[in-house]
């Protein structure tokens, strides 16, 4: 009886460190709360604030010349689209274009127009909160600082810990150095103690550390280390750096680094490039099943083996057989552009090729130019040129630029032509917008979107809504024929009659109206100018 008491006792000595381990695994931690509601001061200033340009106190009494050619070229809080005289030159539209502008409010009924617009500025004040970061603050350095420290580049994972580098202090001798760190999402720690040095506030927000010698303090600060304990996928701590009458701040970065997503380039087998492996053709198609499968018969004699999408939105759709072909149904009419993020969203290579489906590959419609580019610089698309049946080729350059407004919206200005000829690529510059016959990184392309409800008239909208995202290029020197569009109207079928009647909408068409007002909402337009 005495031998089961006393192993009794011993399976309870056993199990009471197992049960504590247990309960301490599983009873609910006590998560702290975050609060992650929009902050008031979270929204950025304008880009342009009058005081800047007003007279200082300490400078009052320095005199001044304001250079107005120069002060045009500052951003300014409001803007104008307004269409500039010019000489009238013969053939001027033809060669120049015809510059125009245009108003998107009158996309609205004017009873209407004040309630969508207080609706629109509630967003836009919601998208800067939602979209600003303590990394996009103004920091200013004071002259004169004893004080050294990272400007740019420290980064930390979130909740995770790292050693901050560059700290530094370089003051004139005294009896007592002493500098202070101070931080809003983490705190402060040492990786090591230096002799002679005071450390308070390990372990929280507000570090100090003193020391009679300073290199003493100086090594100390090589060991001083920031713990991110408020948890953001996307941010940044502002950490005040101070010593005696003299403060610094700097940013520490908080964000996860972004996963990669990388693609096989396959085997070369002695070309340069796999472009069966790089490269997917994806189109969309609207009842031109006689165009869709010339174009493909014209890339199978240069390209046998690239997979070939198709998006189809046609009344009655005829399956387009052969190999390395996938064809995706959609709704009659749903639209050109829900057709390019169908095609777009089932891209699986690292490049997608878009083309028209009455496109026909030639001899000099190399793929191979154009991915070489885009795998040796920075761009993200690169157009090509369209040939026309007149011989006439088209690239459709275009400089997309907007003006920053009041609360009246922005001002979108669309101007043909580019900005540099790009280096190593003489038949290539950067631009904004290109013709409908590019080659685009995948994940690009779907990071910029296209909108569905941009379903009969639409290009130049995905550059604009990329604009920010894309890095865009053109290479003249890539060329796709155009099929003749000249048909003799008795001959025309009734499929072509019908493609005709939604391809060019008639003037009481909403398909610009539409357009119109997306750019009034959606991007915050209030007007345009182009040519």
């Amino acid at each position: 009886m005495h031998s089961v008491q006393k192993s009794l006792c011993a399976l309870l000595v056993l199990m009471a460190p197992l049960a504590f381990l247990y309960l301490h695994i599983w009873s609910p931690k006590p998560y702290s709360t975050v609060d992650l509601r929009h902050q008031p001061n979270q929204a950025p200033d304008q880009v342009l604030k009058d005081h800047l340009l007003l007279s200082n106190k300490k400078y009052a009494h320095i005199a001044f010349r304001v250079k107005e050619e120069i002060l045009e070229l500052l951003p300014k809080n409001s803007c104008k689209c307004v269409v500039e005289p010019s000489m009238n030159l013969p053939f001027q539209r033809q060669l120049f274009g015809q510059v125009y502008s245009l108003d998107f409010a009158t996309a609205f009924n004017p009873s209407e127009l004040p309630d969508i617009h207080s609706k629109r500025e509630q967003e836009y004040h919601n998208y800067q909160r939602r979209s600003h970061s303590p990394a996009d603050q103004l920091l200013i350095v004071r002259a004169n600082s004893p004080l050294e420290y990272p400007s740019q580049g420290v980064e930390v994972r979130p909740l995770q810990t790292i050693l901050i580098p560059g700290l530094s202090l370089q003051a004139v001798h005294r009896a007592l150095y002493r500098i202070g760190l101070s931080a809003t999402m983490g705190t402060f720690d040492v990786a090591a103690e230096v002799e002679g040095v005071k450390v308070e506030g390990e372990g929280e927000m507000h570090l100090t550390l003193s020391a009679p010698h300073l290199d003493n303090i100086n090594r100390q600060m090589q060991f001083v280390t920031y713990t991110n304990t408020l948890f953001h996928p996307n941010t940044a701590d502002t950490v005040q750096f101070s010593t005696d009458g003299h403060q610094a701040t700097f940013i520490i970065r908080i964000r996860h680094t972004p996963t990669p997503r990388l693609y096989n380039p396959g085997s070369s087998s002695g070309a340069e490039y796999n472009i069966s492996a790089l490269v997917t053709i994806a189109t969309k198609t609207f009842l031109r099943y006689d165009k869709l499968r010339i174009m493909i018969d014209s890339v199978r004699k240069f390209y046998p083996t690239v997979t070939i999408i198709i998006a189809d939105d046609s009344q009655t759709p005829e399956r387009v057989e052969g190999p390395h072909i996938e064809q995706y149904f959609m709704p009659f009419g749903k639209g050109w552009f829900a057709g390019r993020n169908l095609a777009v969203s089932q891209v699986t290579t690292k490049y997608v090729l878009w083309v028209d489906d009455d496109f026909i590959f030639t001899p000099r419609t190399k793929v191979e130019k154009l991915v070489d580019i885009l795998e040796k610089t920075s761009l993200d698309l690169v157009g090509g040129a369209v040939r026309e049946i007149t011989g006439y080729t088209a690239t459709y350059r275009q400089q997309i630029s907007v003006q920053p407004g009041n609360e009246d919206g922005d001002c979108l200005r669309i101007r043909q032509g580019y900005h540099h000829v790009i280096e190593g690529f003489p038949d290539c510059v950067v631009t904004d917008g290109v013709i409908n016959f590019f080659l685009a990184r995948t994940e690009k392309m779907l990071q910029a979107g296209f909108d569905p409800r941009l379903s009969r008239v639409a290009h130049l909208e995905f550059f604009i809504d990329g604009l920010g995202i894309l890095h865009v290029g053109s290479c003249s020197n890539v060329v796709v024929d155009h099929a003749s569009k000249i048909k003799i109207p008795w001959l025309k079928t009734d499929s072509e009659k019908q493609y005709a009647k939604f391809r060019y909408p008639n003037s009481s068409d909403n398909s610009m109206i539409m357009k119109h007002s997306l750019f009034y909402f959606k991007n915050r337009f209030k007007c345009m100018t182009g040519n």
